[in-house]
């Protein structure tokens, strides 16, 4: 192993480092991700029975990032469908990013890291025929440089290939536990706002009738 890392030359330094940053974040994310860690079961009944104590709120703030979600509208607990609304939509928008955290890099790594390889092969390719025009060499030769300057293009295509199915995995990963925590949301509102007036939906009423409107289709939207 350590003789394939050398021959591939210097573009496998970046190449190794990529395939160890890419390990980590896979390795983090799936512990990260976890579903149980980000929606624990249970949260969502604990967070409908309470009045919403300031000791209350931090306990689910720690909890989860359902937790968090939850605990940002139940601090708006009746102030209007609007406002508590707008609390959960921050809250949300925050706790996807941090699901999020670490994809871009890995995509990255995936995107890049064959073109390392190839650049590896090129520059490679480039040595063995300065090589062979220098020393006269054999087709023997010649063979064996072109061996060892793919060596970087396999390396390449070997860290790429489950780098971009785990990027993939942890994107579908992310938008179901994105729509969990929408859907979540959405009965914590529904519980807080049954017959509830709101003046920002009053506000809106008025504007209808001037002959504008907004429509809110989603929690988060």
């Amino acid at each position: 192993m350590l003789d394939l890392l050398l021959a591939g030359g210097w573009i496998m330094l970046p190449l190794v480092l990529s395939s160890i940053v890419a390990l980590a974040i896979v390795l983090e994310r799936l512990w990260t991700l976890h579903k149980k860690r980000v929606l624990p079961a249970g949260v969502l009944m604990k967070a409908l029975s309470q009045q919403g104590s300031t000791e209350e709120l931090n306990q689910l703030r720690n909890s989860s990032p359902l937790g968090r979600v939850l605990a940002a509208g139940l601090a708006r607990r009746g102030q209007g469908e609007g406002r508590i609304r707008e609390a959960l939509q921050t809250a949300g928008s925050h706790e996807v990013h941090l699901l999020e955290k670490y994809l871009s890099p890995l995509g990255s790594i995936a995107a890049i890291t064959p073109l390392l390889g190839l650049l590896g092969t090129v520059v490679g390719m480039i040595d063995v025929f300065q090589q062979l025009d220098l020393a006269a060499g054999n087709a023997q030769q010649l063979a064996a440089g072109i061996s060892m300057a793919l060596i970087t293009t396999a390396a390449g295509l070997t860290i790429a290939i489950p780098a971009l199915v785990m990027h993939r995995f942890f994107l579908r990963r992310v938008a179901d536990l994105v729509v969990e925590l929408e859907e979540a949301s959405q009965q914590l509102l529904d519980a807080l706002t049954p017959d509830q007036p709101d003046p920002l939906h009053l506000h809106g009423d008025a504007d209808l009738k001037n002959g504008s409107s907004e429509t809110v289709t989603s929690t988060w939207n």
